[in-house]
């Protein structure tokens, strides 16, 4: 029995070893950890169960017989991230280049699997060349494998993607259907075609970084929800963002204690909102006063800045925040800020995580590029997203309401549970000076009398009070008492019972 035992131990540490120690320095000099360093800093120490450590590709084409490795490239199994169970599977670069095969996929496969069966988030940590070639349609028909339980575990269960190196080809097809996708900045990249295709096919010469780095898919294109300077970071920062959230869609977010109360007042904020109805402030200031110990995690920093999405708590409990930014386009509703919020709406749709949404918002872009572009459609998500969400939804209007945009932001009128507005909001179809323009364009030619009549506009419509007034402002609050109040309404609505009618799924214009 003791050889027998010795034998197995050195096949673990033949597999532990993956490609072996020279390729694992390799992805140390390029400021990489291996596949299994990674899995130690995202679990809690010693809880790691390793799946399909002996696995080995079956394929025989072009000499592969003579190269097997066991574990095929990925190491797979379940551990715990704070005492709560996640299922994970970390590509190892060392393993020819962590190319997928068939037998790599089916690992990944059966992870996610047992994930949907017990309820317990997918992180899939992505450092692969794409497709193993040698195997052919066997390596694609894995991904396919991969993909479909993407989609079946959609609303699930969460499914976090950290890009830790190449992600190419097919293989970002996968990334591309999970909840989140993080990136570490200079050491990854993301595209579906490489730059050699890329020059073959329109002469254009382009690095990896400008096809696919960080700064495109965190900032320009939104495929990130953010960016980490290295592994050690992009690690902790994933294990924070599983703290506020559920395991499954069967379960509520963790209840974490608080030593912050619920019925403190921040006196700043009744100085908060300027004045000067043109002067912006940071949004950012009144989430952290806000929300319990100021523990806010964004999603998407870098992208669409107009808009504020992420997770913050109340009395313990998680909450989705929305919020227009005042400093970013005035926080003006437009193609990308549309997307990135309905997408996160979406989310905490699917996992009962309740929404609190803050409103400062001047309209929808105008212009010809966002009208190509399709604002109207990108807009709708939008407005879909929080007609369609059945979680409790708690509204603050700060500042701008106006036109369209203030439908929009989860108003009365599309199932906002509780809305709340600041002294200082200004609820109308459009700020004074335009109204006034079109509704007295005979006095145009007055100055006078139409500083008169706009002075009459913003008597009439810029505050709360005639939206109260129908029912469509719950109360019009101090500023100082915004935390105290938003907990307290999220309290009242913890039994929130709510169905939309059957139907196979929406439509939402995608």
């Amino acid at each position: 029995m003791h050889d027998i035992l010795e034998q197995l131990e050195a096949k673990r540490e033949l597999a532990r070893l993956g490609g072996g120690q020279k390729r694992i320095d390799l992805q140390h000099k390029k400021g990489k950890l291996s596949a299994r360093e990674r899995l130690e800093l995202l679990l809690d120490e010693g809880t790691f169960e390793e799946w399909d450590m002996f696995v080995e590709h079956r394929c025989v084409d072009f000499g592969m017989q003579e190269q097997k490795i066991p574990g095929d490239g990925v190491v797979t199994g379940y551990g715990m991230i704070n005492g709560r169970l996640v299922f994970v599977f970390s590509q190892d670069f060392t393993v020819f280049g962590g190319a997928l095969s068939e037998a790599h996929a089916e690992k990944i496969c059966k992870v996610m699997d047992q994930a949907m069966k017990v309820g317990a988030p997918v992180i899939g940590l992505n450092d692969s060349g794409g497709a193993r070639i040698q195997e052919g349609v066997a390596s694609l028909g894995g991904y396919a494998d991969v993909f479909q339980r993407n989609v079946m575990a959609s609303g699930v269960v969460p499914q976090i993607s950290m890009i830790m190196g190449p992600c190419a080809g097919g293989a970002v097809y996968s990334p591309a259907m999970t909840d989140f996708i993080f990136m570490v900045k200079d050491t990854s990249y993301m595209y579906v075609t490489g730059p050699d295709v890329v020059k073959t096919v329109t002469h254009e010469e382009v690095t990896h970084e400008e096809l696919g780095g960080y700064r495109i898919h965190a900032m320009k294109s939104g495929v990130a929800d953010g960016a980490f300077e290295n592994d050690l970071e992009a690690l902790t920062q994933v294990r924070r963002l599983v703290d506020f959230l559920p395991t499954s869609n069967r379960d509520r977010a963790p209840i974490r204690e608080t030593e912050d109360p619920c019925e403190r007042t921040e006196a700043s904020l009744d100085t908060l909102v300027p004045a000067n109805p043109n002067k912006p402030y940071d949004m950012k200031e009144l989430i952290t006063k806000m929300v319990d110990e100021a523990d806010f995690f964004e999603i998407s920093p870098d992208f669409a800045k107009n808009i504020i999405c992420g997770f913050g708590r109340m009395e313990g409990a998680t909450v989705g925040i929305v919020a227009n930014q005042p400093q970013v386009l005035a926080g003006v509703l437009d193609i990308d800020s549309s997307r990135k919020a309905a997408r996160f709406v979406r989310f905490c749709d699917a996992f009962e995580i309740p929404l609190v949404t803050l409103v400062d918002v001047p309209g929808f872009m105008p212009g010809t590029k966002q009208e190509q572009g399709g604002l109207i459609r990108h807009g709708a998500k939008l407005l879909f997203a929080y007609a369609e969400a059945t979680v409790p939804k708690v509204t603050l209007i700060t500042r701008k309401a106006y036109g369209g945009a203030y439908d929009v932001m989860s108003s009365k009128h599309i199932r906002g549970d509780i809305n709340y507005a600041w002294p200082t909001a200004e609820i109308a179809v459009m700020g004074s000076k335009g109204a006034v323009e079109i509704i007295f364009r005979a006095e145009i030619g007055d100055p006078q009398a139409i500083a008169t009549r706009e002075a009459e506009y913003k008597d009439r419509f810029a505050n709360p009070f005639i939206a109260a007034s129908r029912g469509y402002i719950d109360d019009v609050i101090k500023p100082s008492e915004t935390r105290r109040r938003i907990a307290r309404a999220l309290r009242n609505l913890r039994g929130k019972e709510l169905e939309n009618p059957w139907k196979k799924h929406d439509n939402i214009p995608l």
